[in-house]
This record gives C-alpha cells, structure tokens and sequence, in this order.
C-alpha cells in the first residue's frame, strides 16, 4: 500500500488568510482595549487546550498570527496537525509581549477552532466507510476566502479534495447538460476544449444517462442522489470503466451504507458546511 504524504499548506496561503483576519480585527486603530488596560511592557504566558475530544488543525495559522502581530511573541507547539486530542491536552504556548499575545488571540483561535471542526468531521465520516475502498471527498462549497484552508483541514483529517475550483478540473452538471443538449454533446464538446492533462467528469441522475456516459471517453462520472439500490447497479453497470463519485444527501448516518455499494469517491459538502468549531481555549498567566 502506497503511503500518502502528510498535508501542507503553502506560506503564502496562511500569511494572506492571517492578514484579512487581522485587517478585520484590529481595523485601524488595533487593539484599543489591551492599549488602555495593560502596561506596554507586560509580558505573560498562556497555553491553548482542548477542552473536548476531536482532530487539531491550523497550528500554521495560529502560529502564524502570533508571528506576524507584531514583535516580542514565541511559541511552542506541543502537537502536529492531524493529531487526535482529549480534552485537558496541550496544543500550543505562546510567551512575550501581553499586548501582541492578546490582539492574536481570536485570530489565532478562530482558525484553530474552525479547520480543527472541520478535521474532526471529515474523521468521523472516513471511519464510517473503514472496510471499503471509498473515498470521502470535499466540493466546492467552501467559506468564501477560506476554501485552501478548509480543502487542507478536510486532508488532515482523512479525507481528500475534489477539485479546487471551476478552473482545475472540468465538472459537467446538469445545467451544463441541458444547455449544452445532452450528455454525449457536452462531454464531446469538454474533450475537444480540454488540454490532455485536464480531467473530465460527467454529473448523472439515472442509470440511462450512465450508459449514455460510459459510451464516452469520461474520466469520472458522479452518480447524483441516487439510493443505494440504484448505486450499487450503477457499480455493476460500469464494471471499473470509469471511476465513480456518489454524491447528494450524503449523512453521517447513511454514508456507509453508500460505501458498501462500491463506489470510488464519496463527496458531500457536510464536511465544510456544518462542522462545528473544536472546543479549545487559550487560558493566560502572568509572567
């Protein structure tokens, strides 16, 4: 079995995301309360902690944003992305500065919080599709601006991209379909405009149109909200010519009754969309 490299996110990804965050923040004037209440040079020491049980993501960003406030900070990271955490565990120590240390706090935790719900999601549907060849995979429904962040967390915890966005990959829905007359017409007319390296994927809601697809030169054909009945005859249909994506009303409770149908990818948006933020805390003492 070939091991996959661990995830990364680019530097420029993180600073840019970091520098929006800040921008909204700190507005012009910056940090006005730390201003009026803390001495300039005060100092202080403080830990973020899981405070429940999930998948840490984001530590690039968190430590990114107490790097980039300002001077006077250092840091410590006591995990690594990925890593599964209790509650009561150590993530991360920041020291120097007190004014600096507060004004990246929210910062630092709101990218903590969020990508590590996001991570910890993204576990709990891969362990329902153990014992299968399936995939669970992302979409393009992202939080604006976040979407490399959002695509890494999914990664971290187990699950892997569908295409970045509209301009990496060729995606044919069924408004494509409609628009272009038909299923053979749109994916001829997407092989005749894509370069040799461009992958090429076909949207289907019955079996005729798979068969319809499968006549073709498809790469990928993605099988929409079909029942599982109807997803294990498409698996048969096929018969490994053309690798396929279930997708449409993908839960939690229903995703591994999809994945013993034998598809290849399973792609749900729920894993973005409806995360809910990892518990985590930063508590604060005094140097």
């Amino acid at each position: 079995m070939t091991t996959a490299h661990a995830a990364a996110l680019p530097r420029h990804v993180v600073e840019r995301a970091i520098k929006i965050a800040f921008a909204e923040d700190l507005g012009e004037a910056g940090d006005i309360t730390s201003q009026a209440t803390i001495d300039p040079k005060a100092t202080a020491v403080a830990r973020i902690n899981a405070r429940g049980a999930g998948v840490v993501c984001g530590l690039d960003c968190a430590v990114g944003a107490f790097s980039l406030i300002g001077a006077g900070l250092e840091t410590e990271t006591f995990v690594a992305d990925g890593t599964i955490v209790s509650g009561g565990d150590a993530i991360l120590e920041v020291r120097g500065n007190a004014r600096n240390l507060l004004a990246a706090e929210r910062t630092a935790l709101n990218f903590l919080t969020h990508l590590s719900g996001v991570a910890t999601l993204t576990r709990s549907f891969v362990l329902q599709t153990e014992g299968t060849d399936a995939r669970i995979c992302c979409t393009r429904k992202t939080t604006p601006g976040l979407r490399a962040l959002e695509k890494y967390a999914v990664r971290c915890g187990g699950g892997h991209n569908n295409r970045f966005g509209l301009n990496d990959a060729i995606l044919i829905k069924d408004n494509h379909i409609a628009v272009a007359g038909g299923v053979t017409e749109a994916i001829a007319a997407a092989r005749a405009f894509a370069g040799h390296l461009v992958s090429v994927e076909v949207e289907v809601d019955t079996l005729d149109q798979l068969r319809e697809a499968l006549a073709t030169d498809v790469n990928a054909i993605l099988l929409d909200n079909m029942d599982e009945d109807t997803l294990a005859q498409a698996v048969a249909i096929t018969a490994g010519r053309a690798k396929l994506e279930a997708s449409g009303n993908v839960t939690l409770e229903r995703v591994a009754a999809i994945a013993r149908t034998g598809v290849d990818y399973i792609s749900t948006s729920r894993i973005t969309t409806a995360a809910v933020p990892l518990d985590l805390g930063l508590d604060i003492s005094i140097d």
